[in-house]
């Protein structure tokens, strides 16, 4: 027993693995228990045993594994992880359990493999059980068999796919064990009771003995439905519902809903397998097929029928045989071959289904001819075959060819077309059988009706009966109103009896009714194909319903006589009876008129009528027009009336005011009576006559209005048109044709008959008179709103002069909609007779194609030119293309009969010569354009071709195949591409190309679908094996199209697809279908698609009559008024709200207007920020384009989908303008209350807003900017600050609308631009602005300059980025503008800069021509506003401005975040700007905005000792500088520690805990620095500070020099802070600094300036006296040599040699200073040997050149100690030694070697080594000497030619005094004389001066400070220091202006004149003395009065500028002021 205690200690699941049998057990058994008690289904516990399972179904003891199973069983029923071992335990089963002696083993097998079908994975256990059938052991088989069974029973045929299960049951049934068979049996038993029929056909070839045991079982088999009776784990509902009904009481009857749910789905046709035949023909069977003899022939089509006889035959190419078969039918004088002909045909369309739809076109005509045969058999073989086909394609496709036939003069054919018809309507639903087939297949039946022959007759009521019964009453009845009563009675009869045949099988007519798509079986044909298709049209019928637009539903009370209105009136009114016989009322006898006339008005009236006296007249009008007004609508007698008027004098009235009443009385008849056209006709031809008066014009117009409402518009206007048009007045023709546009306007395009219109519109076009042409063309432009651009082709032959205007009369009204009608509708509102106008608007479209005259190109393509086209020659073939090209050239629009032409085109498309390939495709998408949308029918057998194309290697053929297919799509609509299996087996063709096109294309395509053919599943598996192609380009295609697909299929299907996939594959596919899921977009909305199902004459038709259009166009309907339940959203209307369905407020309705309740804006956490890392890294486009195209609209829509609610989603992306006004009324409305939602999807709605400004409508761009106002006010309140990624996607399209014509538009984008400025630093908006000045619209150029101009204005100079001096150049580009306000806005904006700036400004802008120099000072002069009046200016001038400047004016009162760090951005790069070579020092302080223009050394060594006498300052009352000065409180607030809530966005975040960190307050700044310091410890959010680094060092080192130049100077500071704020900048700088890759990122400058500010603090003798002090300096050495070790070494080291450079400069800087910087040089030298390979020495050459070139070896050799010298040539030394001579290739950023001795240097270092190791290279030897050689024997004068020109040059002129400096030290003899010669006075002293300067600085003699401050020796009045003292206290804060309020006035303290020599460039310096500068005066100014010391406002406040020497003149002047107050 020892060891069995061992393993009872083991954990359960390694007992489960022991290998003692006991120990399993009872691992099993304890197993069990645990997954029992187990709760939580995603419990870690499970994946411990995902392994094991299996081995507890294979245990090899029975016992054991008896236990095994039940505890695997429980595992399944509850892991969540189980369905991961279905495939390893099902096979375990299959193999190791269904072998098992024991039952109950078997039985727990087969529980298991049922529970994993539960879980979801019933194809893989089908996959193993069918498996299984293969073993050789009969157990096996069985067992599988019976589980099989088993799930089918209780899973049902939904669950259990039958198809691979039917396959295998004949291999079965013919086993040799009994056992199987039994169970086979028994099987098959269960899958009849599901599918019933559809098992006969597989089953039909086994043993006649078994099949007839079947038949007996199958008998027994009860009829009721079979149900599911267990369920998926994702079907619980229906669980829960099954169990109800079982409660209630039993299932006998589940109810509708679940009848639908288990009706099977299975066809026979689908478990058939394919049987190609193409191959089997008799190889002679075309040659028999013509032969003469017809037993030979015979013979040929015997051979087919018997294979046609195959129930499914595989696709392939058959048009050659239905081509022969064809000619039999149509041709054959043998009727018996007709016949048999016919046979083979409705065989090949019963095998083959859909995929024969391709032919059907060719083959119907003939069969339809053929009818005239009166053979009985010959008869019903053409009926059979003709239905048979027309299951294969659809009524739509086939109408043409019907249609043409019905007028055929044989009655027989009539006849049998009739009966066709009949029999194709039974196959139709609503939906299928729309309004638009409906109406030409009733107007001709109609005539069928009327036919002499009776039994055409009859076979036309019984098609009638059967339209009548499908579509129901109200879809016919309009064509059936002029029928008389004895004829419909016999309609309804038929359709009574139709019933009978159709309703057997149906599930009741009820059910049709309502439109639903009826699953019925139809007996209509023979054979199982019957069956399917029937169901595939009910099917299909879902889609299709929503994808026919309005044509469906149609409205419910619709009496009206449509076609009864003459021209096509379908407009007439709504109502029923009466109604119709009134519009003809008989035409009554004038004295019958003027008997009811007298019954109605006075006597006197009618008396006075004809008075010669016109003022009887009048006053009789008078009368009249009373009586009309009191008269009810009954009782008014309207023909009488208007008779009355017509008579004499009638329309020839002379007196206007007479005639004026007149017209006014026929209107009012016209709207108060019952108007009939027989009274319009008595008075329209006086109206038109009298529509081109002058003075009765308005009054005629308004009474044919008024007619056109009472008697239609489309009766009206063609009346009145034609009426017109037949007199000669063009007056009256003009004014006709207007009233025409606007009439059009009100009452919508409905029922209008186009082409009456376009014969007079093209007689008006060839008017003499141009008023008319005019007219014709606005009326064409009105027309084109709502036909759209088929319009056009009817004009294309007009002349080229007309073309154009129209043209340009169409582009007016693109993008426009059709206005809604306002009237016509008023009267029949409420018989909802509206719809009828609807619909038929929704066809005008394709009505006005229909128009077009169409030719019969079918004559023209004979037997000859299809031979040439496919001639052996390609020369031949090119000529018979160039024929077709020719023949669809002259006929431009054609009939689609096209003959033999489509089979040769399609030959040509695979054409060896890819020129006629392409020239095919060109003459493919010509044919689309000339056939319109009968192109359909050519679809399979020419379009699926095309697609092919699109897999040539050539790039441009693909190009032209895609425009083709795109062309015919446009036509076609794509339902005809995506059925059938055509496009699945193009894409399974591994051709990358076509894959990746036809991918591209579906996904261009498929988003704007509605529904599409069920038969796009079919495409799925290859568009997953395209996911995992080879081609990078057909993955990504795939992908693409991957959502769209997903949109139509949904997500279940798609997943359930991957189920064929290998394992691995399906796991990567399943995790690309999840991320699809995230971007499906939705559908597309169907465009106002219940509006035809209006409540019962409830819903006022208001909303939509003239929408159709709109609808065709994609858009919804448009509201007029808003309807009151939608006072509740804001408005707004939801897709569908205006006219509800037919079950009043369907669901669907009720949940958007529940929706509508809630947020619009959802907060998804971290969304933006997600946004923003896509887009950094690619993953989406980034927001950047010149016009947006559909990708971006499309990936802003998903981006939206997530957080935006879905109605208001719908609204913004609608294709109509009013809803974007909508969306963002609704917008505007929950700004307030949604702040923070608004906030968190910002930068979509700004991206959004930017699409906006593309569209052309202005209420919307109106809509925006009131929008974008309150925002941005809205942001600017909350303190939000706009993100990098915000800005950039948003800004540059603002300012694209600043250039708009409309002065309103551009008022508002620049108020817009100003509140900008409060939530995005006015220096970021600055690059922006400028950008936009470029643009080629000048009014945008002029406005972007003034808004530059205003915030230089209000931001003073720093805005201007990059630099002051490039963006003042870019600005005085501009001067020179060919527009005259872009050259004044220019010249405003540099006056204003001069304004603020000075004088300065000129040498900023650089040189000017002449013009432009004398259009500024021009300028300035008028300007005359001296710098000193700038603030006031500025505050009278600017009112609009206040708001921002105050806003700004405290730099941390707005959100500090972005604004503080791009202070800091804004001071260091001010004092980074200037080159490096500080050589010469003469003019660089002008590049440098003046704030820190300080010297620095100058102050450091001045200790306020020095006294100066004071120049008389008495004579100025200097009485204010003795008044206490109050010092302004520092305007820094506290940083709150819970900076994450106030800032969202990290980035903005990490700025401003930046900015915090360089505070004068050490609290705050401690508190960021630990903050930081975090951050930086925390490695999963240390790369948050990546782009951060250089910000944060500024910050450090500017808070080093604070406490370096004010806090430790401070006495009232405790000293332990000032070492607590050390320790939390080193230690956070040291944090920094382990991190390498963020301290790879700090750049050299900053590190310069970080190494300055770290030796400096290490020499500061001050720390050393400090308590822990030597701590301080031993960890700042600890820092100092990580950041040698950890920064990127190229920075560290060129930072090092700068600051060397610097130091051995300032005279002022201790040698022990330089002494450091050396120290680490030789420290980064000893690193040198591993980072070599890591630096970049072309660099680190350059910097040594300069160097050199500053300190040239005699001046290093000078120094005191000999330290520099050394570190020189022990850094170049090293880097020979480790480079060899490559070291020599690495002076490519030396512009000119000569200038130092670096070069010479290393040669000799190189040659010198080769010496030493004894390999001298004599070619190093060479060069080194050519090189010295090279510079003694230059030529001076060119030498001295590049000086000088540096010299002029302005950026290099610096260098060049250097230069020439160094080379007259250098040949002291030369002369320089010849060059200044020639030069002016000016420039020959500025050379003299930059001369002397350099040399004193150079020789080292200090500064010399004139005590005047101006270098001209002029005398300097005491006036210039008080102004400077005054700007000094403005600065400080002690003037009342606000320190923003004022420019840097510094334009006052010199000319720009040479700076003398103190004027040091130094930056670092100058930085280091303004913080020192502005503590000094600070502390002296404290000290006067009493005034406590804020620390904070050194560094926020800019301290004046000068040159230094006045700084010294100024301090002086301070320290007497100070020392006289004491």
């Amino acid at each position: 027993m020892g060891d069995d205690s061992e393993w009872m200690k083991l954990p359960i699941d390694q007992k489960c693995e022991h290998k003692l049998w006991k120990a399993r057990l009872n691992g099993y058994e304890e197993a069990l228990k645990l997954f029992q008690k187990i709760d939580d289904e995603k419990s870690p516990e499970w994946s411990k045993y995902l392994g094991l399972i299996k081995k507890f179904v294979t245990d090899s003891n029975a016992v054991a594994q008896l236990k095994g199973l039940e505890a695997a069983l429980a595992y399944v029923e509850n892991a969540h992880v189980a369905g991961k071992t279905t495939g390893e335990v099902a096979s375990g089963v299959v193999n190791k359990v269904f072998n098992q002696p024991k039952a109950r083993a078997k039985e727990l097998g087969l529980d298991i493999c049922l529970m994993y079908i539960e879980i979801e994975k019933g194809e893989a256990i089908q996959e193993e059980l069918l498996k299984g059938l293969d073993n050789k052991n009969p157990k096996i088989i069985v067992a599988c068999i019976e589980t099989l069974r088993k799930a089918l029973s209780e899973f049902g045929s939904k669950i259990i796919s039958l198809k691979p299960i039917i396959k295998v049951l004949p291999k079965l049934f013919e086993s040799r064990e009994k056992a199987v068979r039994d169970e086979a049996k028994l099987l098959a038993v269960e899958i009849y009771r599901w599918i019933r029929d559809a098992l006969r056909p597989p089953l039909q070839n086994i043993n006649s003995v078994q099949l007839k045991e079947l038949e007996e079982e199958w008998i027994k088999v009860s009829s009721a439905v079979p149900r599911q009776t267990r369920f998926l784990r994702s079907q619980q509902e229906l669980k829960a519902k099954f169990e109800q009904q079982q409660a209630v009481g039993g299932d006998a009857d589940g109810g509708g809903d679940d009848e639908e749910e288990t009706v099977p789905q299975v066809d026979a046709y689908e478990l058939l397998e394919a049987v190609e035949i193409l191959s089997k023909l008799p190889k002679d069977f075309y040659e028999k097929i013509e032969a003469k003899k017809w037993q030979e022939r015979k013979e040929a089509l015997e051979a087919v029928e018997l294979l046609v006889k195959n129930p499914k035959l595989e696709s392939g190419d058959y048009a050659d045989l239905v081509k022969v078969l064809k000619k039999v039918v149509g041709k054959d004088t043998n009727v018996m071959l007709v016949a048999l002909a016919a046979k083979c045909l409705a065989g090949l369309a019963t095998g083959l289904r859909k995929k024969f739809g391709q032919y059907a076109g060719h083959v119907v005509p003939t069969i339809l001819e053929k009818f005239k045969e009166k053979k009985p058999q010959v008869v019903q073989a053409l009926q059979e075959a003709i239905d048979a086909i027309f299951l294969t394609t659809t009524l739509q496709n086939l109408s043409e060819d019907i249609l043409a036939v019905m007028d055929n003069k044989n009655p027989t054919i009539k006849q049998q077309t009739s009966l066709f018809i009949a029999r194709s309507f039974r196959h139709c639903t609503p939906s299928t059988l729309p309004k638009s087939l409906l109406k030409p297949f009733c107007a001709a039946l109609l005539k069928h009706i009327n036919d002499s022959a009776p039994e055409v007759r009859d076979a036309g009521f019984e098609a009638l009966g059967t339209a009548l019964k499908v579509a129901g009453e109200k879809a016919v009845n309009p064509f059936l109103a002029d029928v008389d009563k004895l004829k419909l009675d016999r309609i309804k009869e038929c359709a009574e009896k139709v019933e009978l045949v159709y309703g057997k099988k149906t599930g009741g007519a009820a059910e049709k009714r309502e439109g639903k798509p009826v699953a019925g079986k139809t007996a209509a044909l023979p054979g199982p194909g019957a069956d399917k298709e029937t169901k595939d049209a009910a099917t299909k019928a879902g889609p299709l319903k929503k994808a026919s637009t309005v044509k469906s539903g149609v409205p419910p009370k619709k009496g009206k006589p449509a076609t009864a209105a003459g021209a096509g009136g379908a407009g007439a009114k709504g109502k029923k009876g009466p109604e119709t016989k009134e519009i003809f009322e008989s035409e009554l006898s004038m004295e019958v008129c003027e008997e009811k006339a007298a019954a109605v008005l006075p006597a006197s009236c009618i008396q006075q009528l004809d008075s010669g006296n016109w003022k009887e007249r009048l006053a009789c009008m008078e009368e009249f027009q009373k009586a009309v007004e009191l008269m009810e609508r009954s009782e008014m007698p309207c023909q009488a009336l208007v008779r009355m008027l017509a008579k004499k004098p009638g329309w020839k009235e002379t007196n206007f005011q007479v005639m004026q009443m007149k017209l006014h009385i026929v209107a009012l008849i016209a709207q108060k009576g019952n108007f009939s056209k027989t009274s319009a006709q008595v008075v329209l031809d006086g109206l038109v006559d009298k529509v081109g008066d002058v003075k009765c014009g308005s009054n005629a117009k308004e009474a044919m209005t008024a007619i056109a409402e009472a008697c239609q518009l489309p009766w009206t206007a063609e009346q009145v048109v034609a009426m017109a048009f037949s007199q000669k007045n063009p007056k009256n023709q003009s004014e006709t044709l207007n009233w025409l546009s606007n009439a059009i306007k009100e009452f919508g395009f409905s029922g209008l008959n186009v082409k009456a219109f376009i014969s007079n519109v093209k007689t008006a076009l060839a008017a003499t008179n141009p008023a008319v042409r005019t007219s014709a063309i606005t009326l064409l432009g009105v027309m084109y709103l709502y036909v759209g651009p088929p319009l056009r082709m009817f004009f294309e032959d007009e002349k080229p002069a007309l073309l154009s205007q129209i043209d340009a009369e169409f582009e007016k009204m693109q993008g426009q909609t059709a206005p809604t009608p306002t009237r016509g509708i008023s009267r029949h509102s409420a018989g909802g007779g509206d719809d009828g106008e609807e619909e038929e608007q929704e066809e005008v479209g394709n009505d006005v194609v229909d128009l077009l005259p169409r030719t019969d190109i079918g004559d023209k393509i004979t037997a000859e030119l299809v031979s040439k086209i496919g001639d052996k020659n390609w020369k031949i073939r090119k000529e018979g293309l160039d024929e077709v090209t020719s023949i669809l050239n002259e006929a431009k629009f054609i009939h689609p009969n096209i003959g033999e032409l489509p089979a040769a085109l399609k030959n040509r498309l695979n054409d060896s010569n890819k020129i006629l390939v392409q020239q095919t495709l060109s003459i493919l998408q010509q044919l689309a354009t000339a056939m319109g949308p009968n192109i359909k029918q050519h679809v399979k057998n020419l379009g699926i071709p095309v697609i092919t194309v699109l897999g040539d290697s050539k790039n441009n053929v693909r190009a032209a195949a895609l425009a083709t297919v795109n062309a015919w799509a446009e036509q076609t609509g794509m339902k005809e591409w995506l059925e059938g299996e055509d496009l699945s087996e193009e894409l399974k063709k591994e051709n990358p190309f076509l894959r990746q096109e036809l991918l591209g294309w579906l996904a261009e395509k498929l988003p704007t679908l509605r529904s599409v053919p069920s038969d796009l599943l079919l495409c799925v598996p290859h568009l997953y094996s395209c996911l995992e192609d080879r081609n990078g380009d057909v993955r990504k295609k795939a992908q693409d199209a991957l959502p769209f697909f997903m949109m139509h299929l949904g997500f279940e299907k798609m997943a359930k697809a991957t189920g064929k996939l290998k394992p691995t594959s399906k796991d990567q596919v399943l995790a690309m279908l999840e991320k699809a899921k995230a971007n499906m977009p939705a559908k597309p909305a169907p465009p106002a698609k219940s509006s035809s199902r209006v409540v019962g004459g409830t819903a006022p038709a208001k909303f939509q009559p003239g929408s159709a259009f709109a609808d065709d166009l994609g858009s919804n309907t448009m509201e007029s008024k808003p309807d009151p339940k939608k006072a509740k959203a804001g408005g707004l209307s939801s897709k569908t709200k205006g006219v509800q369905g037919k079950k009043v407020l369907s669901k669907p309705n009720l949940k958007e207007d529940d929706d509508k309740s809630g947020p619009i804006f959802i907060i998804v956490p971290n969304g933006k920020e997600q946004r923003m890392k896509e887009e950094k890294g690619l993953k989406v486009l980034k927001w950047n384009f010149t016009t947006p195209r559909d990708e971006y609209i499309e990936q802003l829509k998903t981006q939206m989908s997530t957080c935006v609610a879905k109605w208001l989603q719908d609204e913004m992306f609608h294709a109509d303008f009013q809803h974007h006004n909508k969306a963002l009324a609704v917008m505007i409305e929950h700004l307030e209350s949604e702040k923070d939602g608004v906030i968190s999807c910002l930068d979509l709605i700004l991206k959004w807003l930017t699409l906006r400004f593309f569209d052309t409508n202005t209420s919307v761009l109106m809509k925006t900017l009131e929008y974008l106002k309150l925002l941005f006010n809205m942001l600017s309140q909350e303190e939000y600050h706009l993100t990098e990624n915000e800005a950039s996607s948003f800004i540059p399209y603002l300012i694209l609308k600043v250039g708009e014509p409309k002065d309103v538009i551009r008022k508002d984008v620049r108020a817009i631009l100003n509140r900008m400025c409060l939530i995005y630093p006015a220096s970021k908006m600055f690059p922006f602005i400028m950008e936009g000045t470029k643009s080629k619209n000048s009014k945008q150029r002029a406005e972007c300059l003034e808004e530059l101009g205003c915030l230089v204005e209000s931001y003073g100079m720093n805005v201007c980025q990059p630099t002051p001096g490039k963006a003042l150049k870019e600005m005085a580009t501009h001067i020179g503008d060919r527009d005259n306000t872009v050259r004044n806005a220019a010249l405003n904006t540099i006056v204003t800069v001069y304004n603020v700036h000075g004088d300065q400004v000129f040498k900023l802008i650089g040189n000017l021509s002449e013009k432009d120099m004398s259009m500024l000072e021009e300028r300035i002069k008028r300007s005359a506003k001296r710098p000193s009046a700038a603030p006031v200016r500025q505050a009278e001038e600017k009112p609009q401005r206040t708001q921002n400047i105050s806003a700004n004016a405290g730099m941390m009162r707005k959100g500090p975040a972005e604004d503080m760090s791009s202070k800091l951005k804004i001071m260091y790069r001010t004092y980074r700007i200037q080159n490096r070579n500080m050589g010469s020092h003469s003019e660089t302080t002008h590049t440098v905005p003046r704030e820190f223009q300080l010297d620095l050394d100058e102050i450091e060594n001045d200790n306020g000792t020095v006294r100066c006498e004071m120049p008389a300052l008495v004579q100025h009352k200097l009485d204010d500088i003795f008044e206490p000065v109050l010092i302004p409180e520092p305007k820094i607030r506290a940083v709150s520690p819970h900076f994450d809530d106030m800032h969202s966005n990290t980035a903005s975040t990490i700025n401003f805990v930046i900015s915090q960190v360089a505070s004068g307050d050490i609290n705050t700044s401690i508190q960021a620095l630990t903050q930081i310091d975090e951050v930086l410890k925390q490695e999963d959010k240390a790369e948050a500070m990546s782009g951060h680094i250089d910000q944060f060092l500024i910050a450090t080192f500017m808070q080093l020099r604070l406490i370096y130049n004010t806090h430790m100077a401070d006495e009232k500071l405790d000293k332990d802070e000032i070492v607590r704020l050390y320790s939390c900048i080193i230690g956070s700088m040291i944090t920094l600094f382990q991190i390498e890759s963020l301290a790879r990122e700090a750049s050299t400058g900053v590190l310069k300036d970080l190494m300055h500010g770290l030796i400096t603090l290490m020499l500061d003798s001050r720390v050393e006296d400090l308590e822990e002090g030597e701590q301080v300096i031993r960890s700042v050495n600890l820092l100092v040599v990580k950041v040698l070790e950890k920064s990127d070494q190229t920075n560290i080291l060129s930072a090092l040699l700068v600051l060397l450079q610097d130091s051995l400069l300032a005279t002022a800087s201790s040698p022990k200073f330089s002494e450091l910087v050396m120290k680490c040089l030789w420290r980064m030298v000893r690193l040198l040997p591993e980072t070599i390979n890591s630096i970049n020495l072309d660099r680190i050459l350059l910097d040594i050149h300069i160097f050199m070139k500053v300190f040239p070896k005699e001046k290093l050799k000078q120094c005191k100690s000999d330290f520099p010298i050394r570190t020189l040539k022990t850094l170049l030394h090293t880097l020979c030694k480790l480079k060899g001579p490559k070291i020599l290739d690495h002076l490519t950023m030396i512009d000119n070697k000569n200038e130092s001795e670096l070069e010479a240097h290393l040669c000799r270092v190189m040659k010198h080594s080769m010496d030493q190791s004894g390999k001298a290279d004599k070619d190093t030897e060479k060069g080194a000497s050519r090189i010295e050689e090279k510079a003694s024997k230059a030529k001076v004068n060119d030498i001295l030619a590049e000086i000088f020109k540096k010299i002029g040059s302005k950026e290099n002129t610096k260098e060049g005094l250097a230069e020439l400096y160094e080379y007259k030290k250098k040949y002291s003899d030369a002369d320089i004389e010849p060059f200044l010669k020639n030069s002016s006075q000016f420039f020959q002293s500025y050379v003299e001066r930059g001369l002397r300067l350099i040399e004193t600085e150079r020789e080292g003699k200090g500064r010399i400070a004139p005590s005047t401050g101006n270098t001209n020796g002029e005398e300097v009045g005491p006036s210039v220091y008080l102004e400077r003292l005054k700007i000094l206290r403005q600065r400080c804060g002690l003037d009342n202006a606000k320190q923003e309020d004022r420019p840097p006035l510094t334009s006052l303290l010199s000319k720009p004149t040479l700076p003398t020599v103190a004027s040091s460039t130094d930056m670092l310096h100058s930085k280091l003395s303004q913080l020192r500068e502005s503590r000094e005066q600070y502390q002296h100014l404290d000290l006067d009065c009493n005034q406590t010391h804020s620390s904070g406002i050194g560094t926020t406040l800019a301290s004046p500028s000068s040159a230094a020497a006045n700084i010294d003149d100024l301090k002086k002047r301070l320290e007497r002021i100070k020392s006289s107050r004491k």
